[in-house]
């Protein structure tokens, strides 16, 4: 039934065209095109579109054969058509696949979906104007340019027109069916509706009627803008085939500024373009608004979105604008700071990277320690703006303290007794020298042996903690480093140590280390660590040599330390960084498999990066990164995770 529905209505569009002939058989008007990418269109994936092509073919060729056109010229007609209808919709579901007619539901939303429709129908009319041109040749002999040109106008206008209204009026329909529908409108939006499309009607048929007598043709560019800016596209769709209408019905009697045009081709195309151009203006000003009206909508939603957001964060947030007004501050900033702006502004007057206030309400028998980031934001006009955060660290501190404090008891009451284990050990050890040879003697002297070792291993594994723990939770205080001081002194106390156990001294290349600003503490500790692995996990019988070097790494110092160790195994270079990984725990290299976990964390907390790399040379390479000296404090952030 649709199909049959869309034939007659086609049939009665190719019948209108053929109707609108001016002096000389030419058209004036092709509402068929229109319709035809409207049939094409709903019918996209519907099982009957082979009847469709063939009834599009045959409706037109006989309409065109029955009024005066040769039965082989129809013929070409009806392919013409057909190949216009194709092409149309093959590019409209390749440009605009979100609209309806093209896979998607929608109408057309903006001023760059009405280009593309414009831009699918003209080159679908130039395809179809070739294959036209073409196969009249093939059939005359005579080639129209004339004619085609004109058919190329009609055409055009004809799917900007008609095709428009189809598109919208089926996304509508297909809303309808989803149950979707449009909120009502307002009795005096009504009577502006129909008080602008009467003014609209009634000045074009004053024009085209007694053009004449009153030659105001340029009200009509005036009148299409105004009904761009204030009607909806519906009301706008309606408006340009009503108008659409009145110029070619009264062109057609003669009235009108058109009619005057002497040569009858150059009529036909100029009210085409009037058309044309009418549609055009007021689909763009009524898409155009409806897309900022769209866009502004969807900002609000976002905007309030977002504050919505800011607000139900457990963390405070305010904005200071460029005159110390407080712009934005959510509930969160009251609780921590109360709701004085003074202090905000004076926070938000220098940027933070991340400082501790104190801060002590009233009827709050305790103090609580917020954290706070203060970040410009600077605007064109030289002014800035500033975001602070503020993040109430209470409990982590209060966290960090217990954790000190649970290390200092660790140090008394796990080390003391480890200590009281060691020294009765070493009487009971030189007790034995002194006894007779005898078998359990020299058994207990093994025993005795192996708690020794225990115990050491049980002291490394506890300093081992502690010292994590003291790195994980100290606080950082950057200074001036020279880490070619550190560096040198670190090397001479593993030189003296590796003498004093009868091992080979180990050779120290030690290149030009720059200052840096770190902690002093940690940055000795991270060296420490990494040269005593250079020079621990050796080769038995290898003379140990590492080379400490430094260059510039984007804006930090980054300090190699390579040796001629034993290396990596393979697929560890990032594991050894993890808690209590031994990548040689089968050997006999001993350690608790935290000094790598202790050196990545200090390096962190400075802002900074350590990795691992095979040496080309053999060995191993270590690479880390620290704030150099030149760094103004506070401009990069610590890490805290």
């Amino acid at each position: 039934m649709r199909t049959v529905c869309f034939a007659l209505a086609y049939a009665a569009a190719c019948y209108a065209g053929r109707r609108l002939v001016l002096v000389g058989n030419h058209n004036l008007a092709w509402p068929a095109a229109g319709v035809a990418v409207v049939w094409f269109c709903a019918h996209r994936r519907a099982p009957t579109r082979h009847l469709d092509m063939a009834l599009l073919t045959l409706i037109l060729g006989v309409t065109n054969w029955r009024t005066g056109t040769s039965a082989a010229v129809g013929a070409v007609a009806g392919l013409v058509g057909l190949v216009q209808a194709l092409v149309f919709l093959r590019l409209w579901r390749r440009r605009s696949p979100h609209l309806w007619g093209a896979g998607g539901t929608e109408p057309l939303r903006s001023p760059r979906d009405l280009w593309d429709l414009l831009r699918t129908g003209f080159t679908a009319t130039i395809a179809a104007s070739v294959v036209s041109l073409v196969g009249r040749g093939l059939v005359t002999g005579s080639f129209p340019v004339t004619v085609t040109a004109m058919s190329v106008a009609r055409h055009t206008a004809s799917i900007l027109i008609i095709g428009s209204a189809g598109i919208c009026a089926g996304a509508a329909l297909s809303r309808r069916a989803a149950g979707r529908r449009r909120a009502p409108v307002a009795p005096r939006r009504i009577a502006e509706i129909a008080g602008i499309g009467t003014l609209s009607i009634a000045l074009h048929v004053a024009v085209f009627a007694y053009e004449p007598q009153f030659p105001v043709s340029f009200a009509l560019l005036g009148i299409s803008v105004l009904v761009g800016v204030r009607l909806a596209t519906p009301w706008v769709l309606l408006h340009n085939l009503v108008i659409s209408v009145v110029a070619l019905r009264y062109t057609l009697l003669g009235y009108g500024p058109f009619a005057h045009v002497g040569d009858v081709p150059l009529r036909a195309v100029v009210v085409q373009l009037f058309v044309t151009l009418v549609a055009l203006v007021g689909l763009a000003l009524a898409l155009g608004r409806e897309e900022r009206n769209m866009l502004l909508n969807a900002l609000a939603q976002e905007k309030d979105l977002l504050t919505a957001i800011i607000d139900a964060m457990p963390d405070g947030l305010a904005v200071i604008g460029p005159d110390d007004r407080v712009t934005v501050r959510n509930p969160a900033v009251a609780g921590m700071l109360g709701a004085d702006p003074a202090r905000l502004r004076a926070l938000a007057e220098q940027d933070t990277a991340g400082a501790d206030i104190v801060v002590n309400r009233p009827g709050e028998p305790e103090s609580r320690i917020v954290h706070v980031t203060a970040t410009a934001l600077p605007h064109p006009d030289g002014t800035h703006s500033a975001v602070v955060l503020f993040h109430d660290v209470t409990a982590e501190r209060r966290h960090r303290d217990e954790l000190t404090s649970f290390a200092g008891v660790v140090a008394h009451d796990l080390l003391n007794p480890l200590t009281s284990v060691d020294g009765w050990t070493s009487a009971a050890m030189e007790s034995l020298e002194d006894a007779p040879d005898h078998p359990s003697v020299g058994e207990a002297y093994t025993d005795l042996t192996r708690v020794t070792r225990s115990s050491a291993r049980m002291r490394g594994l506890i300093d081992g903690l502690l010292a994590y723990a003291t790195t994980r939770e100290a606080t950082v205080t950057p200074a001036p480093v020279d880490l070619a001081e550190v560096a040198a002194d670190i090397a001479l106390a593993r030189t003296d140590a590796a003498v004093a156990a009868g091992d080979p001294a180990p050779r120290f290349t030690i290149g030009a280390l720059p200052p840096v600003r770190a902690d002093q503490v940690l940055v000795r500790q991270l060296l420490d660590n990494l040269i005593g692995n250079a020079v621990k996990y050796t080769a038995p019988g290898v003379i140990p040599v590492v080379r400490i070097t430094a260059e510039d790494d984007d804006g930090m110092v980054a300090v190699r330390i390579v040796d001629n160790g034993i290396g990596i195994p393979p697929g560890q270079h990032e594991a050894i960084f993890g808690n209590f990984h031994r990548a040689h725990a089968g050997g006999d290299y001993h350690g608790t498999g935290l000094g790598l976990t202790i050196c990545k964390r200090i390096v962190e907390r400075h802002g900074g990066t350590i990795t691992a790399v095979d040496d080309p040379g053999g060995g191993s390479c270590f690479t880390f990164t620290l704030p150099p000296l030149s760094l103004a404090a506070g401009a990069r952030p610590q890490v805290d995770a």
